[in-house]
């Protein structure tokens, strides 16, 4: 039988040259050289005041190391961060073996504030002077993230009242209860429901105080939003995996080495209102002849004449793109799988039968009438409606034909509460009244468009694949939309270095 030599893992204490675990080519050599020898931190330096007295404070440079390392191996604790600082050889290399506390990291990327941004735009021109910067085009996405916030205290100023009055509303009734019986009760059962009593209070004055401090949030349309006690910059979002309490994390990403050259976070699930915020962040990379391409999400009137008028090259779809694309045309087969967002406890069972559409009413255009598919004629209820610039004849159907109908279930998604169905008939191929939107659609819907705007997914999914799979970015651990903005350019900063070190910056 074959012998082998032991493999002896226990301590030992072994001679290390920290300098050579930052090996040439490797993320963290490049992280070490660029910080040292390019990135200005003279900003960061003002805030320390302790020439002449106080103790030394630790370097930012060496903080600003050891937090981008920990993000590019998927580690935001600021705990397993200083545990990595005492135990891990690599960490000790990037900080000089001087192993910060957790409080002094978390202090440091608490406050850090505009100078992220800052420090991302010198590595962005340090990207553009390697040549990793190719201006043909950039391409705007976003990524809904769960910030540290909790759902469940979110609310209009209404609920949130109504929140806190059942709060107050049972405390008051576990006293009286609590005093009637108190002489009966152990000490062990009395302190639980002391605890929980102090608990209901507590949260109780937390909601009250915060809707004295805060006024009710409103969308860019004056729309009521719904705010949140733990968190009020962070919003409830819809994803494919449910509703979330969360941030959207935006990135512009140039096509030639998926460089980002614009980053923003901000807590809404409307991406509208931050397309030409992004425009305008990557004015010191962008030339005229870069185009900016988007998905439907960023797409608005207002955008698309902001955008002619700036003279901005984009190509940014609408919500009936695809639908005009034939390349489509098959698509049909996946919306009959389950919607993810929609109630689950409700969906259809299989072998039910599929809710009636309008291909299931007959429709006269000549004539004006509408049948239903039970044989009952709808009224009309307005021949030359508008709806996001498309016209339609819209149908009602009436009360006494509807509610004792024996197709309800299957004609009404909610039958329990609604009365009447109405159907509405959309004119077909009909020019759009907003003529920017218009122009645009024209664009992409031409043979150069589609080509162009095809490469969008290809530009922009492998930059957040890398950072949420790779670098494990799956929610902000910080509160208030600055600080989650500061994480998130940071993440954005690892991703650009990480570039700068596969085409072999420092060597």
């Amino acid at each position: 039988m074959a012998r082998y030599k032991v493999v002896d893992r226990s301590p030992r204490l072994l001679p290390i040259v920290l300098d050579a675990q930052l090996m040439v080519g490797s993320f963290e050599h490049a992280l070490d050289y660029l910080i040292d020898t390019e990135i200005d931190l003279s900003e960061i330096a003002k805030r320390y005041c302790n020439d002449d007295t106080g103790a030394p404070a630790y370097d930012p440079a060496v903080l600003l190391k050891i937090v981008l390392l920990a993000y590019s191996r998927g580690i935001v604790s600021s705990r397993a961060i200083e545990r990595l600082c005492r135990e891990n050889v690599l960490f000790m290399a990037i900080s000089g073996d001087s192993a910060p506390q957790f409080t002094t990291i978390a202090k440091f990327v608490r406050e850090l504030g505009s100078e992220a941004g800052a420090i991302f735009t010198q590595v962005l021109l340090i990207c553009d002077r390697q040549g990793l910067i190719g201006r043909q085009m950039f391409a705007i996405d976003g990524v809904k993230l769960p910030s540290n916030a909790d759902k469940r205290r979110s609310g209009t100023h209404a609920e949130l009242t109504h929140e806190a009055e059942r709060m107050e509303a049972a405390v008051a009734k576990m006293l009286k209860a609590h005093r009637g019986r108190d002489e009966s009760k152990d000490a062990g059962e009395a302190c639980a429901e002391g605890e929980r009593i102090e608990r209901l209070q507590t949260e109780a004055r937390r909601i009250r105080g915060f809707l004295a401090a805060n006024a009710e949030r409103r969308s860019e349309k004056g729309a009521l939003r719904k705010s949140n006690v733990t968190d009020n910059d962070s919003a409830k979002m819809a994803t494919s995996k449910g509703v979330i309490q969360g941030y959207t994390a935006v990135a512009a990403v140039d096509g030639k080495a998926q460089v980002i050259v614009a980053a923003q976070a901000h807590g809404s699930g409307s991406e509208q209102s931050v397309l030409l915020p992004m425009v305008e962040k990557t004015n010191p990379v962008r030339t005229g002849q870069t185009i900016i391409t988007a998905d439907a999400g960023y797409h608005s009137e207002a955008n698309m004449k902001a955008l002619h008028d700036a003279g901005v090259p984009a190509l940014v779809a609408d919500g009936l793109m695809r639908r005009r694309d034939e390349r489509f045309a098959d698509q049909a087969r996946y919306k009959a799988l389950p919607d993810p967002l929609y109630d689950k406890a409700a969906a259809r069972k299989p072998g039910s039968p599929a809710k009636f559409g309008p291909a299931d009413f007959t429709f006269d255009r000549d004539a004006s009438t509408c049948t239903c598919p039970a044989g009952k004629k709808l009224y009309s209820s307005g021949s030359a409606c508008t709806t996001n610039g498309r016209r339609h004849h819209k149908f009602k159907g009436t009360k006494r034909d509807c509610v004792p109908c024996g197709l309800r279930d299957q004609c009404l998604r909610h039958p329990e509460r609604t009365e009447i169905r109405q159907v509405a008939f959309f004119e077909k191929n009909l020019h759009s009244p907003l003529p920017y939107t218009e122009r645009m659609r024209q664009a992409i819907d031409s043979e150069r468009g589609r080509s162009l705007y095809g490469r969008r997914l290809a530009i922009v999914e492998p930059v957040f694949a890398n950072l949420r799979h790779n670098k494990r970015l799956d929610r902000f651990t910080l509160r208030t939309q600055p600080k989650v903005n500061t994480q998130w350019n940071l993440y954005c900063l690892v991703h650009n270095i990480e570039k700068l070190a596969h085409h072999g910056y420092g060597k």
